[in-house]
C-alpha cells in the first residue's frame, strides 16, 4: 500500500493512533505502547490544526479497487452531532483482490470525488482529510480488513513485535514515532484551547509592549510521566525556562509558560521559544519557535 494522504509524515501530517492489538480491556499498539485506544481499528493519519484542515489536504487511494460504496454530507463538526450509525462520518469503501479492502473516514464534507462501481488506481484522489463523524480532531481513518477481518498494516503476526519489525504491506512503511509535537506559538496571553486546536493561536510577533510573552506548544500522543519543558531565549538571555509533568495520557494535550511585562516594553531582538518532549529521560521530539520584536 501506498501512504493514503499528501501530506509529510513528522511535519505536516503525523500518525495518532495505531491499530489496538490488545483483545482485552486495555490498549496495545504493534510496538507494545500506548500510541491507541481500546477497540480502535485503524490508522489515524492526523492534521495538526483545523487551519490545516481547511487549506485541504488531500486523501489518496492506498491501492487500486474499485468503489463499494461512499457517503457524503455530514459536517465537519466532529462528535458534536449525532453520529449514530455514521461514525466514519463522510468516506468511501475500497475493494481489493482476494478479500482485501480500505476504508477512509472523517473526510471533508463535500470534497468526495469518486462514485460507487469506480476504478481507481494507486495514488488516486478520493477527497480531502475532515472532522465528520465521531472525530476530535482533523484526520483520516484508515481501516484495513481481509475477509472481513481487521488487519494492522505496520505488523501481520498474530501478536504485536515490541521493538521489532514485523511484516508489513506498506510500500515503504513509516517509521514508529510514539507521540510528539504539533505546533507552537507566542501570545500575549495564555491562549484557549479552541484557539489552538483550530490553529490560530499564535499571534507573534508580538506587539514591544504586549502585557506577556507566553510561549505554548500543542502535543500528541502524551503518557503518564512525560515531560514538557518549554524555555524562551531573548536578547537579554533567557525569559522562561519551564517544566511539567504529564499526570495521564492524553492523546492531544497544550501547555503554556510566559512571563509579564515588567517595563514599558520589552527589549527588542530576537526571541526564540523551544518546547521539548521527554519520556523516560529520552528526548522524543523539540521544535523551536523564532519570533524578532522590533
Amino acid at each position: 500500500m501506498q501512504l493514503p494522504i499528501d501530506c509529510t509524515l513528522g511535519q505536516t501530517c503525523f500518525i495518532q493512533n495505531q491499530v489496538d492489538r490488545d483483545p482485552g480491556p486495555g490498549v496495545l499498539d504493534y510496538q507494545c505502547g500506548g500510541l491507541s485506544y481500546n477497540g480502535h481499528k485503524g490508522t489515524d493519519f492526523r492534521l495538526p490544526t483545523l487551519a490545516d484542515m481547511h487549506q485541504g489536504v488531500n486523501v489518496l487511494a492506498a491501492a487500486s479497487g474499485i468503489v463499494r460504496g461512499i457517503r457524503d454530507g455530514i459536517a465537519d463538526v466532529g462528535p458534536n452531532q449525532d453520529t449514530q450509525g455514521k461514525e466514519c462520518g463522510n468516506g468511501l469503501v475500497l475493494l481489493h483482490p482476494d478479500g482485501w479492502e480500505t476504508q477512509y473516514c472523517h473526510m471533508k464534507n463535500g470534497s468526495l470525488q469518486v462514485q460507487p462501481g469506480q476504478k481507481i488506481t494507486a495514488g488516486t484522489v478520493l477527497g480531502q482529510v475532515g472532522l465528520s463523524g465521531k472525530s476530535e480532531f482533523p484526520h483520516l481513518h484508515l481501516s484495513i480488513r481481509h475477509n472481513g477481518e481487521v488487519i494492522d498494516p505496520f505488523d501481520l503476526s498474530a501478536f504485536a513485535t515490541c521493538g521489532k519489525a514485523g511484516e508489513t504491506i506498506w510500500q515503504n512503511a513509516p517509521g514508529y514515532v510514539a507521540g510528539g509535537l504539533l505546533d507552537g506559538g507566542f501570545s500575549p496571553a495564555v491562549p484557549d484551547y479552541a484557539a489552538i486546536k483550530s490553529g490560530t493561536a499564535d499571534q507573534s510577533p508580538l506587539p514591544v509592549n504586549a502585557p506577556a510573552l507566553v510561549f505554548w506548544a500543542f502535543a500528541y500522543g502524551g503518557q503518564n510521566g512525560d515531560v514538557l519543558e518549554l524555555t524562551v531565549d531573548g536578547p537579554e538571555g533567557r525569559l522562561v525556562d519551564h517544566r511539567v509533568t504529564l499526570a495521564k495520557d492524553q492523546a492531544q494535550f497544550y501547555r503554556a509558560a510566559g512571563k509579564r511585562l515588567k517595563t514599558q516594553t520589552w527589549p527588542l531582538g530576537d526571541y526564540i521559544g523551544t518546547a521539548t518532549l521527554i519520556r523516560n529521560g529520552t528526548k522524543i521530539d523539540q521544535m523551536t519557535q523564532p519570533m524578532n520584536m522590533r
